[in-house]
């Protein structure tokens, strides 16, 4: 994988892929899981924490050497033994529960997962006898080229009996060119001592892909996202596009919700019955309730209440909580802030550490200013308040019920219920200043056409000295 991240631990369709692994292992209802560690054996430890007992590799010699390495955690008591590797996440409880049926049917031995690939290349052969009893199983290298065109092969899955099989694997040896304890030999020691071994083929060879390389991550990754979509498809989920929608293993969604192209559900998200996300839609770890819309942005750790909508190209950032029926419409944000029902935050305004009373109106280019350098303050906007396009409300502040402020305003103090908050320049026009100042401009001819058209004389008005403002020719009166 070229990772310093421990193989098993890579996501898939975000999850760790030994997480998968251990919950097929779980739904077979066995009396323990006994989980083999060896390298960055805390980073594994710390996932799966306490639900499944541990066993130490302290060196990794190979697969039949990590099977002795449990003997003590699995005890010593007569049982059936299913063994598993964490790379392999695609598997299935069905598959698993063929294998164990055959295996205590047959009262064998050991039972071997086998799979019918159309290139079985690096796969061990399955061979078998006239009567179609396996008789042993061979390694490609080792192979003839009769052998080599059996497109039957070993999984490396296998139901075993404890504890017979534990005197086997003390007769492995480690003479081969890995210098390794190998579990398929174990197999073979078996058919030489008469012992029974069964096979089960898996229905779909895809289950028993393992994963070693980023290449077959990513084709598990696509092979275990369609198979979530699939899964909500049968609920009553509108997935438009397959091939670019990703959701997350564990995510929910309602029925009659439509998700649309370049939609991205992930981690502990809930969607409602309802919904319509998408297209381009990003939600991480949110709860969607019924009947919300989300398009062209991204949502992150927040809640939206029943008929909620958000987008285009808004995010709303953790710790957000957007009322029924509001509307976060294009290039907003809201961070950290309760925003009340029915609110209207339609265009270019940004809402932090705020709490938005309901059917409050918050106009175009809006700013809460909430950090200080030092701190983050709150402000209180109250029920049907009105903000003025282009209002910067300086936390922390309170606009009271019903309260106005006036566009362009920078709001240092609190506003009245019901009262207008006025905190800007009062206009001050310098009548030609443009014709004085800007001479052969575009901006001066046009504004010696219209003077003419109007009926003024030729030469641009006079006026006074042209200070004050700010170097402009502004005014720096108050409103």
């Amino acid at each position: 994988m070229r990772s310093d991240l421990p193989k098993v631990l890579h996501p898939l369709a975000g999850r760790p892929m030994v997480g998968y692994v251990v919950d097929t292992a779980r739904a077979l209802g066995p009396e323990r899981i006994v989980v083999v560690v060896g390298h960055r054996a805390e980073a594994v430890r710390a996932y799966l924490g306490d639900q499944v007992t541990y066993a130490f590799q302290e060196q990794q010699l190979g697969t039949g050497h990590a099977l002795l390495a449990a003997e003590e955690a699995l005890g010593g008591e007569e049982a059936d033994l299913v063994l598993l590797y964490g790379d392999t996440p695609l598997l299935s409880v069905e598959t698993l529960r063929s294998l164990v049926s055959r295996h205590r049917a047959g009262e064998a031995a050991a039972t071997v997962l086998t799979a019918v690939l159309e290139d079985p290349t690096g796969y061990g052969r399955i061979i078998r006898g006239a009567g179609g009893a396996i008789t042993r199983i061979v390694e490609e290298a080792d192979a003839t080229p009769e052998e080599r065109q059996t497109k039957e092969v070993n999984t490396g899955v296998y139901c075993f009996r404890l504890p017979d099989v534990f005197p086997y694997l003390r007769r492995l040896t480690r003479d081969n060119r890995a210098g390794e304890l190998y579990l398929v030999d174990v197999i073979a020691l078996l058919l030489e001592d008469g012992r029974r071994v069964e096979t089960v083929a898996a229905a779909d060879p895809g289950e028993v892909e393992g994963v070693n390389t980023r290449a077959q991550l990513a084709r598990a990754e696509r092979l275990k996202r369609a198979a979530i979509l699939e899964e909500l498809m049968a609920g009553g989920v509108t997935v438009v596009d397959p091939a670019s929608t990703f959701v997350d293993w564990g995510v929910e969604v309602g029925r009659d919700t439509v998700l649309e192209p370049g939609t991205h559900l992930r981690g502990a998200t809930r969607v409602g019955s309802g919904c319509r996300i998408g297209p381009w839609a990003v939600l991480v770890d949110s709860t969607v309730a019924d009947g919300c819309r989300v398009w062209v942005s991204v949502v992150e750790k927040s809640e939206l209440r029943r008929g909620a909508s958000v987008g285009p190209f808004s995010h709303l950032r953790p710790g957000s909580t957007i009322g029924e029926e509001a509307r976060i419409g294009n290039f907003a944000e809201v961070k950290n802030s309760s925003v009340g029902a029915r609110v209207k935050m339609q265009h270019h305004s940004y809402v932090g550490d705020a709490d938005v009373g309901d059917g409050a109106n918050i106009g175009a280019g809006a700013v809460v200013v909430n950090y200080d350098g030092l701190t983050k303050h709150r402000t209180v906007i109250g029920e049907g308040a009105f903000v003025g396009c282009n209002t910067n409300l300086v936390a922390p502040v309170v606009i009271g019920d019903g309260a106005y402020t006036a566009a362009g305003s920078t709001v240092t103090h609190d506003v009245p219920p019901g009262a207008l908050g006025v905190a800007r320049a009062r206009q001050r026009n310098i009548e030609g200043w443009v014709e004085r100042r800007r001479p052969g401009t575009v901006s001066s001819s046009a504004a010696s056409r219209a003077r003419r058209r109007s009926g003024g004389s030729g030469a641009a008005p006079s006026a006074g000295p042209e200070t004050g403002g700010d170097g402009n020719g502004t005014s720096g009166g108050e409103g």
